[in-house]
């Protein structure tokens, strides 16, 4: 999350960072998921952000010390959702209208293309529904409260 915070505060994507530090955006990506990375990955970032090694470590669980507060957490994950379902979307309205003139062309007396445009858009739907809390059964309450019964105590 720290590397993630880091990258928006120079207005940076995950591409251009990937760029001027080196890595892989793939690399990037992990690291900002809280993944450990290699010396020389971590590195060629404290390098690029201008810090010390040891600030861009992710801190434990019970470490007091952490660059990024909990609500900018939990503001980071939800952006990284949001992301993930724009691209999922983006994909969506590629490919479909891919397969549309596929379908026209080669086989235009049966549009088969509907079909995987209704599985998927369904799908495109309930990612959306999930992200943007459309979905009120599935929340963090709804989380808390399974991780609590499966515990047998308060969080």
């Amino acid at each position: 999350m720290l590397i993630q915070k880091l990258r928006l505060q120079k207005g940076w994507s995950q591409e251009q960072l990937a760029e001027v530090s080196g890595l892989s955006v793939r690399t990037i990506q992990r690291l900002e998921r809280g993944q450990p990375g290699s010396l020389e990955s971590m590195n060629a970032l404290a390098a690029v952000f201008e810090t010390d090694l040891d600030r861009l470590k992710e801190p434990s669980m019970d470490s007091p010390q952490s660059d990024v507060r909990p609500d900018e957490a939990l503001a980071l994950a939800h952006v990284r959702k949001v992301k993930g379902f724009y691209v999922h979307l983006t994909q969506y309205l590629i490919v479909i209208p891919i397969l549309a003139a596929i379908n026209l062309v080669s086989y235009s007396s049966y549009l088969w293309f509907v079909w995987p445009a209704l599985g998927w858009g369904l799908g495109v739907a309930a990612h959306g529904a999930s992200v943007f809390g459309a979905v009120p059964f599935l929340d963090g309450a709804w989380e808390r409260r399974q991780v609590e019964k499966y515990l047998g105590r308060k969080l």
